[in-house]
């Protein structure tokens, strides 16, 4: 099950786990991606918090906490390859999993339906 925030993050649920990144449109707006900052596995964080940092030629953005968690991995090729966020988003170039602490918190979130309507706006 994927969600989308208003924040252009992507979290994908597979059980208590769920890898987040940035999407398509994100990757769009900020052009070539240069450089990332993860959180530090292990890291607690709040739902809307401040996850990492996402660099580009253009801009640099913040990554969103889509919903609250304990960060259990890291991507370490994206790190090594910032371009994969460009390349391929919402696969190779994933940020982090979270360990989910209120599963209710994506209810908030929207579906892809939703998204593809908030971002043809944003």
């Amino acid at each position: 099950m994927i969600k989308y925030t208003e924040d252009h993050e992507w979290i994908n649920v597979d059980g208590d786990i769920a890898t987040v990144g940035i999407t398509h449109h994100a990757q769009d707006a900020l052009g070539d991606v240069v450089f990332v900052d993860l959180p530090s596995v292990g890291s607690t964080l709040a739902q809307k918090e401040v996850a990492g940092v996402v660099e580009s030629v253009k801009a640099a953005a913040d990554v969103y906490m889509p919903i609250s968690g304990e960060v259990t991995e890291v991507n370490e090729a994206l790190r090594d390859d910032p371009s994969l966020a460009n390349t391929d988003p919402l696969g190779a170039g994933w940020f982090f999993k979270v360990k989910l602490a209120d599963k209710g918190q994506l209810d908030a979130l929207m579906d892809e339906t939703s998204y593809t309507a908030f971002s043809a706006t944003a």
